[in-house]
């Protein structure tokens, strides 16, 4: 089993934790991890681009000149994509642009993460941020204890409603709650902290 330090809100030593190797342990599949990451950034597109087509554009409603006897190109409507102001061939239309991946994909690859954060000591664990009322003085302190700088993830529990209110105006910082921790933010940063309980249950969850 591979252990890690846990450390309480001050910075200190407080005991230790066995992680499951079948979670923590693991080679990173560097290929699934990519394909969840395109998954979930697609999905968080909008698709709300649009062009107008010849029968979306106004005006044109007649023929700007007979066929014949002017010399010039014969045309039809002065709304043809070749026309300034005209319609646009083959533009993009509101569409969704999510695919699907499937669960045991989507399982490995946060294993993936897991384990590529705990072998580049990029992982920590903190016993519980008592804040008795949402600080985000306390919160600035608490990362400067754990020495973290720059982009972190702190994943709490479910119900730690102080400590999410406490890290989410910490620039850089982006709090998750266990339940809505996935593959894309748990990678995006050069620091990720769990408190014991999220530990325990992200573990849980995909043992």
């Amino acid at each position: 089993m591979t252990k890690i330090e846990i450390k309480d809100a001050a910075g200190k030593a407080d005991g230790s934790v066995e992680l499951n190797p079948a979670v923590f342990a693991i080679e990173p599949n560097v290929p699934v991890m990519h394909q969840v990451v395109r998954s979930q950034r697609a999905s968080w597109r909008q698709g709300t681009h649009n062009t107008r087509t010849r029968g979306e554009v106004s005006g044109g409603g007649k023929k700007p000149w007979k066929q014949k006897g002017t010399g010039r190109a014969r045309q039809g409507s002065i709304r043809s994509p070749q026309w300034c102001g005209g319609a646009v061939v083959w533009g993009p239309h509101p569409r969704s642009y999510a695919f699907s991946v499937n669960k045991k994909e989507v399982k490995l690859a946060m294993r993936s993460v897991l384990s590529a954060k705990l072998a580049d000591q990029q992982l920590f664990v903190v016993s519980n941020f008592d804040f008795d009322t949402p600080s985000t003085k306390a919160a600035i302190a608490a990362l400067r204890a754990l020495g973290v700088e720059g982009r972190a993830t702190v994943v709490i529990g479910n119900e730690d409603v102080n400590a999410f209110l406490s890290f989410r105006n910490v620039p850089k910082v982006n709090i998750l709650p266990v339940a809505e921790a996935n593959t894309y933010e748990l990678l995006d940063n050069k620091a990720l902290i769990f408190t014991a309980e999220a530990l325990k249950r992200i573990e849980e969850v995909l043992s």
